[in-house]
């Protein structure tokens, strides 16, 4: 298989970012799209909503269905389910994009933070999967694939900002687990995580000009993970991929059309030696 037509695709965080990327390249195929995302009104910094994801995914091909979810709500995530399946029939393939982020030591961390960012990334992922998974069970190709980094347990990726390490990590304790769980039912459970850092409105507000500049586009996770969703569910499961090596094993040899900046020194990401 090498298209997502006819799939259906829901995408957390997909009103913006590498979530909507992922949307545009499933929609470019014609697959049906849940947009499953917190931003229903425009945010003050933020770009986009679940609205303008929608047309945008209407426009490059696809069906879009714009759903506003709070991931850490479990009403509002079965209820995007349920919609999810009736209007379109079923869910193939489930993309666990939405997170959270702040990269500050223990006594800077205040505990609300360290809740949203538990609730939404390692939390979030778990009630995601765990709600679509009767619906998975009955599509032909089932994926779910979680935007979460390789479990690298060096000391230096805890040390500066443990809390966010240990919910990212989270993410992808649930794709180790669930793949080994779901195996013998052929529903693939991987995750992708970018080799370098990828220009989103959360870099921008991270390093601002000077980290986007040194950045890749969304495009590039986009493609990525289209990659993996058209492999077949029963014997590609349970892996930890980058970005960069799913693309060279498709084939692509020249990446400098991703880059924000050609030519521009590009920074690797977080828990990658």
């Amino acid at each position: 298989m090498t298209t997502l037509r006819g799939k259906t695709l829901f995408i957390t965080g997909a009103s913006r970012g590498i979530g909507l990327a992922i949307a545009l390249r499933a929609a470019r195929d014609g697959a049906s799209i849940a947009i499953a995302a917190k931003t229903a009104e425009p945010h003050p910094r933020l770009p986009g909503t679940i609205h303008t994801a929608a047309a945008e995914i209407e426009q490059a091909g696809g069906h879009a269905l714009p759903l506003t979810v709070d991931v850490r709500q479990e009403d509002q995530v079965v209820a995007a389910v349920e919609r999810t399946v009736a209007t379109f029939g079923g869910i193939d393939v489930l993309v666990n994009n939405a997170s959270a982020i702040q990269l500050t030591g223990t006594l800077q961390t205040e505990m609300k933070r360290y809740d949203l960012m538990h609730q939404v990334n390692a939390r979030g992922t778990f009630l995601c999967s765990r709600t679509c998974l009767p619906h998975l069970r009955k599509s032909s190709n089932p994926h779910v694939l979680t935007l979460s980094p390789p479990l690298n347990l060096a000391p230096k990726w805890f040390g500066p900002h443990v809390a966010y390490t240990m919910a990212k990590y989270g993410m992808s304790l649930c794709t180790l687990g669930m793949a080994e769980e779901f195996r013998d039912e052929g529903i693939a459970f991987n995750a992708l995580w970018p080799r370098t850092v990828i220009a989103t409105a959360a870099i921008d507000m991270l390093g601002g000009d000077d980290m986007m500049r040194q950045s890749r586009k969304p495009a590039i996770m986009a493609d990525a993970a289209h990659a993996v969703l058209v492999k077949p569910a029963r014997s590609f499961t349970g892996n930890f991929c980058l970005d960069e090596d799913v693309l060279r094993a498709a084939g692509v040899t020249d990446f400098s059309g991703y880059s924000v900046e050609p030519g521009a020194a590009l920074l690797p990401d977080l828990f990658l030696d």
